[in-house]
């Protein structure tokens, strides 16, 4: 099984804006519980991705810098990066189908998603 690729300010532009491949980003900390129950849910979209996207998980606590630069003020947030762009953002706990459209390659840069929307 795949696993997520650890991502830090200093990996970051090669990891996540150079990626061949689309990045699901999650935005996340060791104290957020939303965090962990999210954890399953995204191993399982990792599971039905067959290297069509990758699944980042970066610590708002230790790396301040991509944190800031992208407006993070809560966890979970989770990021799609497409190209070097992001593309789609969604801040909290949320279902797998809601992930999904997340990791959809579909409209240009910076749609939201929300729930209730």
């Amino acid at each position: 099984m795949s696993t997520f690729l650890t991502i830090t300010d200093d990996n970051f532009e090669a990891e996540v804006l150079r990626s061949k491949i689309p990045v699901l980003l999650d935005f996340t900390a060791d104290w957020c519980p939303p965090c962990r129950a999210l954890e399953p849910l995204l191993e399982g979209l990792m599971a039905e991705a067959q290297g069509t996207f990758r699944v980042g998980k970066i610590n708002v606590d230790h790396n301040p810098r991509v944190t800031t630069q992208y407006g993070v003020r809560s966890a979970p947030t989770l990021i799609t990066f497409v190209e070097g762009q992001p593309i789609r953002s969604h801040v909290g706990l949320t279902s797998k189908e809601n992930l999904r459209r997340l990791v959809a390659r579909s409209e240009g840069p910076k749609s939201q998603d929300r729930e209730g929307r």
